[in-house]
């Protein structure tokens, strides 16, 4: 062994039987083998977090109370963005990268509000936070914009996305003329090669049909692999066999389906003094099942749409063991691998690529979700990362401990 290899041994790995020696070097995994070592611990990749809100986050404590519902949630969401400024937005943004960090996310996907023709002020605050991130998390952002407006103003917002490298997204709930708008939201993808991110029926409404033309244009128009749909909790009470045939025909086109369990089980059939019974969960076996590529990502994260979090979407994963009765080991790829392709990136744990990964204290994917407390390391480029802030985010998220 050269002075620059380090080899961890007798480690479980995420997606193999067995126990391995992992070999870096450098910044590289230089080589994976069976071992017969034991008590190295558990190593799944670094984690990918698909869907977040960087430009409301970390203001729960100014909002006056916790939202009972999505439109609730809405307006106090609205009223607290009157009080936005850049240094505002680029410092509870940057605390919670900092969180996303040294919990071990390595790539991060943000909607941003886009409410008018005007460029928000969010997004070239988050914009210069992406170049300034750069090698410790790859952000992208999606314009998140209401079907009116990208309709009536729809060529502006889409040139800017695409200078700027972002994605384009948009609410599809329930609009008059829904199957024309999303039409046009197509067309506008098109012409300027984006990918689509959608906040699709987040509502529990049976006859909610936005995933339905979602699905229909993306195969229409080949653009099978660009389009994400993001919440999509009607599904989770239409009638079984009309949810299948709708999930094999999304498969069939390529679309691809977001979790977002926090914040949907919040916010959907929340009424005060009376227990939930729907929790507004995609069906996301029943999806996986179909063929379609199925993500879990953390949402929101203390803001008026969920008033808990820490961007750790580990902790999010362990949930939704229980909520959606996952098995660890066979779901860990929807935080990992799944959303990481959203990215252009590569399976993480295989011989060359970038030592990115988290080494749990534990025998296995099963041990690391029984434990709240189960301690991990975060290795980035080969390294362990510090456990506690990186330069520099004491100062800048002390107002939001």
């Amino acid at each position: 062994m050269n002075a620059e290899q380090i080899i961890l041994r007798g480690v479980a790995l995420a997606g193999r039987l067995g126990r391995h020696d992992i070999v870096l070097s450098g910044e590289r995994i230089a080589a994976i083998t069976a071992s017969d070592a034991h008590g190295g611990g558990f190593i799944m990749p670094a984690m990918t977090d698909a869907h977040v809100h960087l430009d409301k986050t970390f203001t729960t404590h100014r909002l006056g109370h916790r939202a009972g519902s999505l439109l609730d949630a809405i307006e106090l969401a609205a009223g607290d963005s009157m009080q936005w400024n850049a240094d505002d937005i680029r410092c509870r943004a940057t605390n919670a990268l900092e969180r996303a960090y040294r919990h071990g996310t390595v790539r991060m996907r943000t909607h941003v509000d886009w409410l008018a023709p005007t460029v928000p002020l969010a997004w070239p605050v988050l914009h210069a936070l992406r170049a300034a991130w750069r090698g410790r998390i790859d952000l992208q952002l999606v314009a998140l914009a209401p079907l009116d407006l990208l309709f009536e103003s729809g060529e502006p917002i889409a040139r800017r996305v695409r200078r700027d490298g972002g994605v384009l997204g948009a609410f599809i709930y329930r609009d008059p003329d829904l199957q024309v708008k999303v039409s046009r939201l197509f067309d506008l993808a098109e012409r300027h090669d984006l990918a689509l991110d959608l906040h699709v029926d987040e509502c529990l409404e049976p006859n909610a049909d936005g995933i339905d033309i979602a699905v229909r244009e993306t195969a229409a128009r080949g653009y099978g692999g660009r389009v994400l749909c993001g919440h999509c909790c009607a599904l989770s009470i239409r009638p079984d066999d009309e949810t299948h045939a709708l999930l094999e025909r999304a498969a069939e086109a390529g679309v691809a389906l977001c979790v977002l369990p926090a914040t949907n089980a919040w916010l959907q059939d929340n009424a005060p003094g009376r227990t939930p019974r729907l929790r507004g969960l995609a069906p996301l076996h029943e999806a996986r099942a179909a063929g379609m590529e199925v993500m879990l990502a953390s949402d929101n994260c203390r803001d008026a749409f969920y008033p808990w979090g820490d961007y750790d979407l580990w902790d999010i994963f362990r949930s939704a063991a229980v909520s959606a009765h996952l098995d660890p080991a066979s779901w860990l790829d929807a935080v990992t691998d799944t959303p990481a392709a959203l990215f252009g990136a590569l399976p993480g744990l295989v011989e060359g690529a970038v030592a990115d990964f988290i080494l749990f204290d534990a025998e296995d994917a099963d041990d690391a979700v029984s434990r709240a407390r189960c301690s991990r390391q975060v290795w980035r480029h080969g390294a362990v990362i510090r456990q506690g802030l990186v330069e520099g985010a004491a100062q800048v998220g002390a107002a939001w401990q």
